[in-house]
């Protein structure tokens, strides 16, 4: 059995906060590995401004290596687009894994927009991360009105594989302001650099 946390985003782009927010939260809660679900589209966020699935894909690969992070194409490959149907993809692929779903605060205010968000609660664990300047927020999330009940002392992170969800923890870890949203600011044609690219990406994952 192996202690999988697990990631969802757009990763456009990639970058370094992704890669220390998880770090940090494998250590934290003991993980054998993170997993990165690349979205081949969100369906909260607008297509205008986002790069290329395989651009993406690729800028998370190439911001995982070296590491016990894992890059996926599962939603793309299953054709899940909604976490809640993800996740029940994941458990009935890998039935004798432990998932905790790994959530930035930033992302909690929209988490009751979610599809099916309770029965989500209810499949995995899930650890919010902490993002500099959206504690205060995410404490008074409309969704947290019901997940507040299910909160778990930072104390016992380790022990997360002996909760029953729903059960929802709040994780300090250091403090990183990297933005995907400054990135793209800053180089709006990012994702050429992994479009021209011609190489072949095989799967991640293998059973």
């Amino acid at each position: 059995m192996r202690r999988i946390g697990l990631l969802g985003g757009s990763f456009n782009p990639a970058h370094r906060g992704h890669r220390r927010m998880s770090l940090a939260a494998m250590a934290a809660l003991g993980l054998d590995e993170v997993w990165w679900l690349v979205s081949p589209g969100n369906p909260l966020k607008p297509a205008e401004g986002m790069a290329p699935f395989l651009a993406r894909l690729a800028s998370a690969r190439a911001m995982a290596r070296f590491s016990r992070i894992k890059v996926s194409d599962f939603e793309a490959q299953s054709g899940t687009r909604y976490t809640v149907d993800t996740i029940a993809a994941l458990q009935q692929r890998w039935p004798h894994e432990r998932f905790i779903w790994l959530m930035g605060e930033d992302t909690v205010a929209q988490f009751h927009q979610w599809k099916d968000w309770r029965r989500l609660a209810r499949m995995v664990p899930i650890a919010l991360l902490s993002r500099p300047g959206y504690d205060d927020d995410a404490r008074a999330a409309r969704a947290m009105g019901w997940l507040r009940h299910f909160v778990r002392s930072s104390a016992m992170a380790w022990h997360w594989t002996e909760w029953s969800a729903p059960a929802i923890i709040f994780l300090r870890l250091p403090p990183d302001r990297t933005s995907a949203t400054r990135l793209r600011a800053l180089d709006p044609d990012w994702h050429r650099r992994f479009t021209s690219r011609k190489r072949r990406m095989p799967s991640t994952h293998k059973e």
